[in-house]
Formats: C-alpha cells, structure tokens, sequence
C-alpha cells in the first residue's frame, strides 16, 4: 500500500529541479500512506510522478517507485497489491525470457503493459489498485482504478490556457500542495454530502477535481486535454449476468463453491513480505475471514479487536469468543470515551474530504492498535453488501411492494398533500389525538413520518424509495446556491435490467455506498496509521460468484447472509455467532448532548454559519435544539454539518461567488 501524487503540464518544457521539488511537496503531504521510501520523477514534456512507498512485496530498493519498465516505454507510480502477480508472472515467463530486477508486483505489472497493453493487463489482474502511468511513446498519460473502488484516485485540471496543469493523486491533500490547484469549494457535491454523509464517486468537494469512478481506466494528453474514461470491468453487468444465470446445484454444492473461492482468496491476500493479521468483530463477515485465514496458517493469526465499556457498542466479548475458538492471538483494547473523542480533532486532516460516517472513530482506533504488531490486516467488509446482511434490503423491499400497488398518479397526488403542511404543523393537528395512538406512533415524531412517507408515495422507483429512506438531509433546505446532481439514486439509475427490488438495492450498495462510505473510511482510517487493509470478499471471482447465488441462498428462515453462516459454522460454533447484528459505531448523540457540546456550539454558531455561507442556519439550529433538550436524536443529521464545519475551519477554501 502506497500514495501518488503527479501532474501533467498542459504543454511541454519545464525546470525539473523546480518540477521535482513540486512533487515532493505533494508526496509529502501522503507521508503516512508511505513511510518507508519516497521518489519523483519528471522530464521535459511537462510530465511529475510521485510516489511514498509503504515496503510490503520486496522490500529491497528493487521496489522503489516511481519505476520504469524494462524498454523504457512506461513510467509507472501504483498504489496497491496485485496478488496474483505470480501467475501473471509465469504467463509473461512462458510467452518469452524476461530478467525480472525484483519481485515487486508494481514490476510484473510494467511487464504486462509491455506484453498485453494497459487494459489487457488489467483485465488479467486480481486486487486493489490505482495507478499513473506515462507513456513515453505515445506520451499519454493513462489513470487506473480498481475494480470495486477500494484504492482511490482523484484527478483534474487547474490553472488556465497554457499554465493549466492536470494534477492526480490519493488524496485532495497532495493535489492541494501543488502552486496550480484553487481551493473553490464545489456546493453542489456539498449538497451530496449533506443528502448522504459522504460524497459519491465522480464528485469530490472541490470545483473541477473528479474521482476516478472503480474498474475505469482514464486517458489524458496535452494533445487531448479532455480525459477519456472507459470501463474495463462492471459490476452492474456482473449483476445482471448472474441472476440471468444463476447457480443450479444444491445448497450444499453452492456452500461448498464458495468456501474454495473464499479460501483460495484469502490465502492470495496473506501474501506479503510483513507482519499481517485481521480486525475481528466476532460477527459473520470478519469471523469468516479469520477462520479460513487460521485454516491457512501455520502460526497464530493475529487478530484486533476495540471494546467499549457501553453494552449497545460492545463487540469485544463475542470476538474474544471467536479467537478463543480458533486459536488466534489476539490482542484487545478497551477504549474510553475519552481516547474515542481525542480522535475527533485530528478527523478533519485524515479524512481531507469531508466525511461523516461516525465509525471512522472506531476504525481508527482498531486500525492503530493493529499498527503496533503488524503492516497488514484482513477485513469481512463487503459481506453484508454481497449477502444482504442489511436489514434494509427486506423492509425497503416490503415497502416498495405495498408502494407499488397504488397508481402512480394516487401516490404523487397523496404525497403532495401530505406535504402541505410542515411537518410542525402536522405535529400539531394530531397532537389531540395521540392518546388514541398505538404506543410506537406515540413517541414518534408523526410530522416527520408523514413527510418522509411522502417522499416513499412519490417515488417512480425503488431507488427513489430507497434515497428517501437513507438520506439525511434535503439538501435542497439547506445549502445555499447548490443543486444536488444526478446520481444512481436519484435520476441516473445504471442499467439492471431482470433484478427484483432486493437484488436491485444491493447492487446500488455496492455501486455507490461500498466504494464511497466503506472503503474510503477503511482506507483512510487505515493508511493515517501506515497500515495496509485488505477485502477479501472483494476479489472479483468472489464478487461475480456471489451474484449467481439465488436470494433464496441468501435470505432463508429469517436469516440474512444464510450461505455466508454455513460456511463459518463449518469453522466456528453457531452458538458463538448467532446473535442480532451490531453497528460498528460509537455514541455520538450522547457525546454531543455531553463532552462535545461545546466544540459542536462552536461549529454551529448562526452568526458564523451565516458569514460562512454555505448552510441556512435555521434548520440546522433547530435539530440542535431538539438533539440538546432530548426531543429528538439528530446524530446522522448533525454529525454530517460538523464534519463539514471541522473540515472547513482545517482546509478552508476559496470564494466561489455563491455566498
């Protein structure tokens, strides 16, 4: 695991000594996504490539980047692990003598563009990766990403005319320390992150900086300045490949398939030149990954997990139960609240978009204490997503089937009136009749709910269902001069033709809120501590696999991730996993009405939400008013807003005009 850093002068000629301090600053900025080595590289056609190398296949300087291929042709700077390069290796051996200088995978990847080209090269690979490659001779410079999105890249022009420059990197920090890049804070993905506490994929918070969507391929010349992106790889098409063809044997044969395939993965991840071991929750996903992990393993596999002293936080036991069972050696900490809020000030710097899923604290913490005994760690992220572990798949598809039911034309006319009134004024005309009320309805906040059964009525589709279900805010009350644009939610849906609405949810998951939520909180969490995380669920073959398995598989006897649990309990009693399923979360409504109320004041302030001009400060003062007084726990709603006012008060950003 590494960072990148580069940029692409738009035309050609440059003083390299000033071009190379340049990338060092930029690579700088990444210090802790590589500690162990740094490099740049330029030349005269206006080309930089920086690297910062965290040593985990050959850790001798045969493996120091940026590299160039054996002919010269390619220069390459690669963030990740390939990890059947070995194989990829034999095939290039048998097609012709090669001398390899090393064994590094980011070696037999150049080798590959040699032989087969940069997509053909790809295509063969299995991992996470995103790279920057120049060519020489057609001097274009290509942008890879894997798969499914678990390296990231972002990338795009700054400056004008000929003093614009292409600039590209693993994160927003090292595009900002380049001289060309303007700060100007783009409102309408603000609107995104208001809507999901996060930014999907191709948006970031900057004005004209993009984010390389997974398994795309980018191209860029100063003869071409208009990036060209093709996909080599579709997870919407996988989708639909395998519920058009599904897995025909029995239940025991589908076990038993995919045990292999997530065997024969996880022992291609234990690959590594380092100390490597695994976060354990104890719950279905990363206790799989350890039981076939310790099934592979000579020695103990390490495993780390963080307890809280709150019972509804607490994980703790139950992994404790699990590496007991396996025999692992595991190491545990009992975090306070304190060492859990110390996290917070430094969250800003680590996530340098603004990102506000609040486990990032735990994962953090889980990721640091694994830093102290090894380089590497093993994650069960993806399995819910791949096995409709999400209780929301079954309650928004039950939803969309009583939903469905009514002519569209009733349902947009039921939620228009639903909505002429505030939801305070609903609360009001039905305040006299809660008595009457069964006990649910009566705590509940009927002015809310009809508002957001509103928006379930006037949806066209399951996705919009499903947006209305998950989103935070309507961004449209709250940012001032943004306008939310189109996504797989909310108007731009990817093709899925033949999925049922279950299926189709999952695979929206995994489209968007896999890659942008889970994977960027795990990586950033992960690479703030030099530690290099691994997905086994993620390897492709599991991926397409997993989608050929029928939902009957699947969901069975009330059981969510029913083939994933045969697999474990041919490893681990059921007794010490069944239980009901756990967020990986911290208490943030009750720190915020306690130890972080004064910071959240700070950040909240209406006379400095107003001279800042991105939110309306009315709505925002509202939910925290009814947060603080314990009417309401706005938690999800508020957390985003100071993650943004953190982020801000740490980075700040230009003027873009729209105040």
């Amino acid at each position: 695991m590494c960072g990148l850093a580069g940029f692409l002068n738009s035309v050609r000629g440059s003083d390299r000594a000033a071009a190379n301090a340049v990338l060092e600053r930029m690579a700088d900025t990444i210090v802790s996504r590589g500690p162990d080595d740094a490099g740049a590289w330029s030349d005269e056609t206006g080309i930089g490539l920086a690297h910062r190398r965290l040593s985990i296949l050959d850790l001798s300087p045969a493996g120091h980047q940026p590299m160039a291929c054996a002919s010269g042709r390619y220069m390459i700077v690669f963030n990740g692990e390939i990890y059947n390069h070995l194989d990829l290796r034999r095939e290039l051996d048998a097609a012709g003598a090669l001398a390899w200088r090393g064994h590094s995978d980011t070696e037999t990847l150049l080798a590959g563009f040699l032989a087969w080209g940069i997509r053909a090269t790809v295509e063969r690979c299995t991992g996470m990766f995103a790279f920057a490659v120049w060519d020489r001779q057609d001097q274009t410079l290509t942008l890879g990403r894997d798969r499914l999105g678990e390296k990231p890249l972002y990338y795009g022009w700054q400056g004008q005319g000929d003093a614009a420059c292409f600039l590209f990197g693993s994160e927003l920090k090292a595009l900002r320390a380049h001289p060309r890049f303007a700060a100007a804070i783009d409102r309408d993905a603000l609107c995104l992150l208001m809507r999901h506490n996060y930014i999907p994929a191709p948006h970031s918070i900057y004005q004209g900086i993009r984010k390389l969507p997974a398994a795309c391929l980018l191209t860029v010349s100063q003869r071409q300045r208009e990036p060209r992106i093709e996909s080599y790889w579709s997870l919407a098409d996988v989708a639909v490949a395998g519920v058009r063809a599904p897995f025909a044997g029995s239940a025991e044969q589908a076990t038993d398939a995919l045990e292999d395939l997530l065997m024969s993965a996880v022992g291609r991840q234990m690959m590594a030149d380092v100390p490597l071991g695994a976060f354990l929750s104890g719950g279905i996903d990363s206790s799989t990954v350890v039981a076939l992990m310790q099934a592979q393993s000579s020695r103990r596999v390490k495993t780390f997990s963080i307890g809280f002293r709150e019972d509804a936080y607490n994980e703790a036991e139950h992994a404790k139960a699990v590496a007991r069972h396996l025999g692992t050696d595991h190491t545990e900490l009992y975090v306070t609240a304190q060492q859990a809020l110390d996290v917070i000030p430094g969250l800003p710097r680590l996530y340098c978009e603004p990102f506000a899923d609040s486990s990032q604290i735990p994962t953090f913490l889980v990721s640091q204490l694994a830093r102290r005994q090894v380089t590497v760690s093993l994650s069960g992220d993806a399995g819910d997503e791949l096995f409709a572990g999400y209780g929301r798949y079954a309650r928004n598809s039950r939803r969309w089937a009583q939903v469905a039911r009514l002519p569209y034309g009733l349902r947009r006319v039921a939620a228009a009136g639903m909505r002429s009134l505030s939801p305070a004024a609903w609360q009001a005309v039905l305040g006299p009749a809660r008595p009457l009320m069964p006990a649910s309805l009566r705590r509940a906040h009927l002015g809310e709910k009809l508002h957001q059964g509103a928006g379930m009525l006037a949806a066209r589709r399951i996705d919009e269902l499903y947006l209305e279900s998950i989103s935070r805010w309507d961004p449209a009350d709250l940012v001032i001069g943004g306008r939310e644009p189109m996504t797989y939610l909310n108007g731009q849906p990817p093709a899925l033709d033949g999925l049922d609405p279950m299926q189709r949810l999952m695979a929206l998951d995994a489209l968007v809120y896999l890659p942008d939520d889970i994977l960027a909180k795990v990586d950033r969490a992960a690479m703030g501590v030099s530690l290099e995380s691994r997905v086994p669920f993620l390897d492709h073959e599991v991926v397409e696999f997993a989608w050929q398995l029928p939902q009957s598989l699947k969901l069975r006897d009330g059981a969510a991730k029913w083939i994933l649990r045969q697999v474990l309990y041919r490893h681990v009693p059921r007794e010490l996993i069944e239980r009901p399923k756990m967020g990986f979360g911290v208490p943030v409504g009750s720190w915020l009405r306690g130890p972080l109320r004064d910071w959240a004041e700070q950040l909240l302030d209406a006379s400095r939400l107003r001279r800042e001009g991105f939110f309306r400060p009315e709505p925002i003062r509202k939910k925290w008013d009814e947060h603080l007084a314990g009417r309401r726990n706005w938690q999800y709603h508020l957390w985003g807003v100071l993650m943004f006012q953190a982020w801000l008060e740490e980075w700040g950003g230009a003027d873009d005009g729209a105040a």
